[in-house]
């Protein structure tokens, strides 16, 4: 993967919603265009900092591309887009103004815990899909 270029997420770890949407992503990411690392990690961490995001308190994953960020709805949206063919035509929805969709963001990352639960350690990649953890 070093000549090709990649996305990388940063996902909350001990969310299991967000471990459940990484677990969705590697399963339609047919060409391996994302690698993923906690948010909590040593490497997530770095990556908060180097964008000037905090490192507490985020309630959204991160979406990198060649050293440009994004978060909630449009990281989500980006992510469909490069998904298989059915999922790209979700990326319909960047025309719903930013606010609107952010907002719908919001209450899921809120309620997240809440709703999907909690892990009490972060997520371990199994062997098979280790390679896809940075």
């Amino acid at each position: 993967m070093s000549d090709k270029t990649y996305f990388i997420i940063l996902f909350d770890g001990f969310c299991n919603l967000c471990n459940g949407t990484v677990q969705f992503i590697i399963k339609r990411d047919s060409n391996y265009k994302f690698k993923f690392a906690s948010l909590q990690s040593q490497i997530g961490q770095s990556l908060l900092k180097k964008h000037n995001l905090p490192i507490n308190e985020i309630d959204t994953f991160v979406l990198i591309k060649e050293n440009k960020y994004f978060i909630k709805s449009k990281a989500g949206l980006l992510v469909l887009k490069e998904l298989n063919w059915f999922w790209k035509i979700s990326y319909f929805f960047i025309i719903i103004p930013k606010p609107i969709r952010d907002f719908f963001y919001d209450i899921i990352a809120k309620k997240r815990y809440k709703v999907f639960g909690r892990k009490a350690n972060c997520m371990l990649p199994t062997a098979s899909i280790s390679n896809r953890f940075i």
